[in-house]
């Protein structure tokens, strides 16, 4: 039998819908002693992504070094340190504290491959759970005034600008304007 051949002639356009990827798999959990080189890589490669473009060349790879390393000291000290993972690489971290008024987000970066892959709010709903699980009921985070997508991802987690500002300087001797973000927990 004759296998009928298949041309175009006569079809309009063709729709191909590629097969569905799997979806990836997100884990927050506490960081461990062992995930300080991790944390330090996210942290480093996310701060170079939004932060330094706002400084000399110099003190922004100084920056980056700086923060590679920090995270060995934090681990298991003050505050609470999350880690996100997305399909098992560690993709971002939330370090919080403890202030007078509520808890503070001290830092909260996702690694540039991580955007958009949804660990970011994973991460945040669990930094959000966790304080409220321990009896904070308002939280608070600065960011640099000109980071537009720091600001959005906030804004879309329920955070609002509580009209306060700062110039906070981060070592180069120029200070940067920072906005104050708040939510309930």
């Amino acid at each position: 039998m004759a296998v009928p051949a298949i041309t175009a002639a006569g079809m309009g356009s063709l729709t191909v819908v590629p097969p569905r990827q799997r979806a990836p798999v997100i884990e927050i959990r506490p960081a461990r002693p062992g995930d300080a080189d991790a944390l330090g890589e996210v942290h480093a490669e996310s701060w170079a992504a939004a932060y330094a473009p706002f400084y000399a060349a110099e003190f922004a790879d100084a920056g980056v070094r700086d923060r590679r390393t920090r995270w060995h000291a934090r681990i298991g000290g003050a505050g609470v340190l999350l880690l996100g993972l997305l399909d098992d690489r560690p993709s971002a971290l939330s370090y919080t504290l403890p202030t007078e008024s509520g808890a503070e987000i001290h830092s909260f970066y996702t690694h540039p491959d991580g955007w958009g892959s949804g660990v970011s709010p994973a991460l945040m709903t669990a930094t959000l759970d966790h304080l409220r699980a321990n009896g904070f009921t308002r939280v608070h985070l600065w960011t640099l005034r000109d980071t537009p997508r720091a600001r959005r991802f906030y804004a879309k987690a329920g955070f609002v600008e509580t009209g306060a500002t700062r110039a906070h300087d981060f070592g180069d001797g120029t200070p940067l304007p920072q906005v104050e973000f708040a939510r309930e927990c």
